[in-house]
């Protein structure tokens, strides 16, 4: 589950999160990597070999991109010190400056520790300054904290920095991307006559504390297209019957049969209905009819070029 999760993480921000097109990224490795711009001499070049040029793009840019803001005291061309130390120092200082900017727009992260975003070298300087740190060093810095020291193998950091840079893109879609879905038209999607005897899903933010009110905008819409669009996509089926009305109340187990997605695409690219969707089981029971619906689906999604790598 968590490699699906990475997988679909990683092709969101490629495909979405950066301007001017496209930007392949790697968690944790481009993000660790290309999160500064670094200057030097070409003297200093065999030394330190992390020169990302002026065209690298940053987790900074991403973040640009989809908010709007820079992170105080933070700019996408702001280089790192030459010296290891130093440039650690600034590196943890940028990555508490990261958590805390994300945290104040509403994510939720208090597991992720600035030192697991940097790269394992980086790391490890990390533990050892902690660890040689007198105590009056200790006080007259915010920085080095020994009550949240983790002092984690190379093999568990990897997983563990990962996991913590999946989090921040994931908690950076929430708070900057899901609240663009407009909740204005809500109330008006079960308005159509064949839709209103269905359950409503609550929108309050309260009602629910698995999703939020933007997911739950978006089950809403998924049940509006399913329930106006079944029984038109369905209607000519060459394997059953027009599949019953269902309430869809989570996105794994109801999108599992492709049924309800292929309502959603064939709402947008009616087309779609006569080349690929007739072709689907309505009432699929054993694990080759789940297949076959989604192979369609991702067929149906390659034939109107949606530019996401989505692997059956």
């Amino acid at each position: 589950f968590f490699q699906k999760t990475l997988t679909a993480v990683k092709n969101w921000f490629t495909l979405f999160g950066w301007s001017k097109g496209q930007n392949p990224i790697s968690v944790p490795y481009s993000l660790r990597r290309d999160v500064c711009k670094v200057q030097m001499t070409s003297s200093q070049e065999k030394v330190f070999k992390q020169n990302l040029g002026k065209d690298t793009k940053t987790v900074y840019d991403m973040l640009f991109h989809l908010s709007g803001q820079l992170l105080p005291g933070i700019t996408s061309s702001r280089s790192l010190p030459l010296d290891p130390v130093e440039r650690m120092l600034q590196l943890h200082w940028q990555h508490s400056t990261l958590l805390a900017f994300l945290k104040s727009q509403g994510a939720y992260l208090p597991h992720v520790m600035p030192e697991f975003l940097l790269e394992p070298d980086d790391y490890k300087k990390w533990i050892k300054a902690q660890t040689v740190l007198k105590v009056g060093d200790v006080k007259n810095s915010d920085m080095f904290n020994d009550k949240h020291l983790f002092i984690l193998e190379d093999s568990i950091f990897e997983t563990m920095s990962k996991r913590a840079w999946t989090d921040v893109l994931l908690q950076v879609y929430k708070v900057f991307v899901l609240p663009r879905v407009s909740s204005r038209n809500i109330v008006d999607l079960f308005s159509l006559e064949n839709v209103q005897n269905m359950p409503r899903i609550k929108s309050e933010p309260l009602s629910s504390n698995i999703y939020s009110p933007h997911e739950r905008t978006i089950l809403t819409w998924l049940n509006k297209h399913y329930e106006k669009n079944r029984k038109t996509v369905w209607k000519d089926c060459q394997k059953g019957e027009v599949p019953p009305m269902r309430w869809i109340v989570n996105f794994d187990r109801d999108l599992l049969d492709g049924l309800v997605l292929a309502a959603q695409l064939a709402a947008y690219c009616p087309y779609l209905i006569a080349t690929h969707f007739v072709r689907m089981y309505t009432n699929p029971r054993i694990p080759e009819q789940f297949l076959h619906n989604c192979l369609i689906l991702v067929n149906a999604m390659h034939a109107v070029s949606l530019a996401i790598d989505i692997k059956v």
